[in-house]
């Protein structure tokens, strides 16, 4: 929620914004699994499902790597391209089975472009250790205190950073 909420703040401030969500599918008032969707286009596919019948297993979920791959991880890579802030939510542990998508993480980190992303707590990977290993990065934790207010200080923060990096590409 406080990744959409900054990505769209700063939609409605004008700036490129691309990548991929993730939430929770319930029906009945069970979740049944996780959706996929390219913020950009609106397109959108399964990342996880209870009756999914091939796939790495998480917990009762089988990982969707298809569509992980053909959506998620398009959606990265033109978020890298044609973007000017890329989203991911999330790096967890059901996208780390994916090796396209991880390697679309490296990219999006090395492109010198604004990413704002979610790990999820419980996620272990080296893609990980180096994103919170980098001199450039900013790690926040999301806690019951902040993250009603979270989404303002987010974007006050990538809004400056944006501002700066526009004004160093013209001078």
């Amino acid at each position: 929620t406080v990744l959409l909420n900054v990505a769209n703040g700063l939609r409605r401030q004008g700036y490129r914004v691309g990548g991929m969500l993730s939430r929770e599918v319930r029906q009945e008032g069970t979740r049944i699994g996780f959706e996929i969707a390219d913020f950009a286009t609106g397109q959108r596919g399964w990342l996880a499902h209870v009756n999914q019948p091939i796939g790495p297993q998480v917990s009762k979920y089988r990982v969707n790597l298809n569509d992980l791959d053909q959506i998620g991880v398009n959606a990265i890579q033109n978020a890298v391209k044609s973007a000017e802030v890329v989203i991911v939510d999330e790096i967890g542990p059901m996208e780390l089975f994916s090796s396209a998508f991880k390697q679309v993480i490296k990219d999006a980190v090395d492109s010198q472009k604004l990413v704002l992303g979610v790990i999820h707590h419980s996620a272990r990977d080296p893609i990980i250790s180096s994103i919170k290993g980098r001199t450039d990065a900013e790690i926040v934790e999301v806690t019951m205190g902040n993250r009603q207010q979270l989404h303002n200080i987010l974007i006050q923060k990538a809004t400056q950073f944006l501002k700066e990096t526009r004004e160093t590409r013209k001078g």
